[in-house]
C-alpha cells in the first residue's frame, strides 16, 4: 500500500522507551505524602510518581489508593530488553528510597512501552501522511508532530483538513 519513500519516512521517526508501575492498595490504606504527584529530577530510574486517586481528586473509603510510577527515558533505553521481574524490582528499590513510608501494595501492574514518546517526528509531514488515495488511507498522531497535547491536536487538525480535501 505504501511506496518506498513513505516507508523510509515512517521508519525515520524515533521514540523513547519507558516503564511504568501501577501499585494498587486495599481500601483504607493510607499513603502519607504531602503531594498528589511529583516530578523527580535527581533519580536515574524514576521520573514521575503520582498518588493517582489523590491527583484525580477521587479519594474514597471504599476504593484503595493507587500509585503510578514512570521511569526516565535513559532507564527505559538501558533496560529495554532486560528481564521484566528484574526491571520491576529495580524500579521498586528506587521508589522505596524516594518514598520510604510507602506501604506494601496488594498488587502491582508492570507496563513496558517500547514506543513511549516521539523523540524525532516523521520528517516532511505536517501532522499526517496520505498513504493511499483510493481508498483514502491517512496516518497521523504525535509521531508526525511532537509528544504533547498540542502535538496531538495539531495532527488531528491536519488529518481533518486532509480528509476534508478528499470529500
Amino acid at each position: 500500500v505504501i511506496n518506498e519513500s513513505q516507508k523510509q519516512q515512517l521508519q525515520s521517526a524515533s521514540y523513547s522507551s519507558r516503564y511504568a508501575l501501577g501499585l494498587f492498595y486495599e481500601a483504607g490504606t493510607q499513603i502519607d505524602v504531602p503531594w498528589a504527584a511529583q516530578y523527580i529530577t535527581d533519580n536515574p530510574c524514576i521520573r514521575f510518581i503520582s498518588i493517582d486517586n489523590k491527583k484525580r481528586n477521587i479519594e474514597s473509603p471504599e476504593i484503595g489508593p493507587s500509585v503510578v510510577v514512570h521511569t526516565t527515558v535513559m532507564f527505559g533505553s538501558e533496560h529495554l530488553d532486560s528481564d521484566p521481574a528484574e526491571v520491576q524490582q529495580l524500579i521498586l528499590s528506587h521508589l522505596e528510597r524516594i518514598v520510604p513510608s510507602l506501604p506494601k501494595p496488594a498488587s502491582i501492574k508492570y507496563q513496558k512501552w517500547r514506543y513511549s514518546q516521539v523523540t524525532k517526528a516523521v520528517p516532511s509531514c505536517l501532522g499526517q501522511m496520505i498513504l493511499h488515495t483510493q481508498p483514502l488511507l491517512i496516518c497521523g498522531g504525535d509521531g508526525f508532530t511532537r509528544s504533547n497535547f498540542d502535538g496531538c491536536i495539531d495532527s488531528a487538525m491536519s488529518l481533518a483538513e486532509a480528509v476534508k480535501s478528499h470529500l
